[in-house]
């Protein structure tokens, strides 16, 4: 067997007991998750504001404790074993799981207050999530809300790892199997303008007509952008040439207000109270299949009360969504 640091000669991998239970210290688990992190004890030690040594002795205490080698050193610093890597990856959900314990009881000793993060798209968070969060701050004004965006594939991951405790948004390709999901409503995508735009007088129009008219979109590189792409190709039209491609919902809303743009929009975005600019779908065929759009949260884990009061909301919200499509 290998040796690390000044650790006598290995044993085998210790069994899940009572007595290896009873003998890892969240501590030294905070201090290898620091280290895999950084990279060098010297780090990991300015991160934790501890010395070197005690770095070095709580992952040779750790490691004694599993029977493992847990990292190795290298001339870069310090690389996680294959070991080091799963035990990482739970270190993780350890700390996460015991932050939210916190945060839920906060919550019950004290309903006016809580923190939940939220994984969600720019157009769901104008449909749902933001009138969520409008209702529920004004009942419970300390609550607070983290706001993660993305697109479907990033908030996959995101919710995975972790990182928030629910998103909504598109659901396409397979849902990954530690994941679970709720389906609110499904939704096809229009061709949309402003509706001030004279071509939401014509009774019908094809994609032909409107090809050369100024465009807004996703750029077609990117998640969204590369959908309405392919719903272009798959019924045998090139996408629009874009005029402006942007990442930015401000900017296309900008220039949709100046009545000229047209853009590719969900068809509950038609729906959104308040909506500026007014927005109207022109009448012309985009043949595509509605996709569901989802709650998704992490399967097999039970949601805080905050992030249940607001899947209530969401659900309340998205009701009007679906009868109106």
């Amino acid at each position: 067997m290998s040796l690390c640091h000044n650790h006598p000669e290995w044993v085998e991998p210790m069994p899940w007991t009572d007595r290896v239970k009873r003998r890892l210290k969240l501590r030294d688990l905070d201090f290898l998750a620091a280290l895999i992190e950084t990279g060098t004890m010297g780090k990991a030690a300015g991160r934790l504001h501890v010395s070197q040594p005690a770095v070095s002795k709580a992952i040779a205490d750790l490691e004694r404790t599993l029977g493992v080698r847990l990292v190795d050193r290298s001339r870069r610093g310090i690389v996680p074993t294959p070991y080091g890597v799963a035990m990482g990856k739970r270190i993780v959900a350890i700390f996460n799981d015991l932050r939210q314990g916190v945060q839920e009881i906060d919550f019950l000793s004290d309903p006016t207050k809580g923190e939940i993060r939220i994984g969600t798209t720019e157009p769901i968070a104008a449909a749902i999530v933001t009138p969520a969060i409008d209702r529920l701050s004004r009942t419970y004004p300390q609550m607070i809300f983290h706001f993660v965006a993305g697109d479907t594939w990033s908030l996959y991951r995101e919710v995975a790892e972790r990182n928030v405790e629910l998103a909504i948004f598109r659901m396409i390709g397979r849902l990954p199997d530690e994941l679970t999901a709720e389906i609110l409503f499904y939704d096809a995508f229009v061709v949309a303008t402003a509706a001030t735009n004279p071509l939401t007088r014509r009774r019908k129009l094809t994609l032909e007509e409107i090809a050369n008219e100024p465009w807004t979109l996703y750029p077609y590189d990117s998640a969204f952008g590369s959908i309405i792409a392919e719903t272009f190709r798959a019924n045998g039209y090139e996408p629009p040439r874009l005029t402006v491609p942007t990442l930015s919902a401000f900017l296309q809303n900008e220039l949709l207000a100046t009545g000229r743009f047209l853009t590719v929009l969900p068809g509950f975005m038609l729906n959104v109270p308040g909506r500026f600019p007014p927005l109207k779908a022109l009448p012309v065929a985009l043949p595509n299949s509605a996709t569901p759009i989802g709650l998704i949260t992490l399967k097999g884990r039970t949601v805080t009360p905050i992030a249940q009061m607001f899947i209530d909301n969401a659900r309340a919200i998205a009701k009007p969504l679906v009868k109106s499509l």
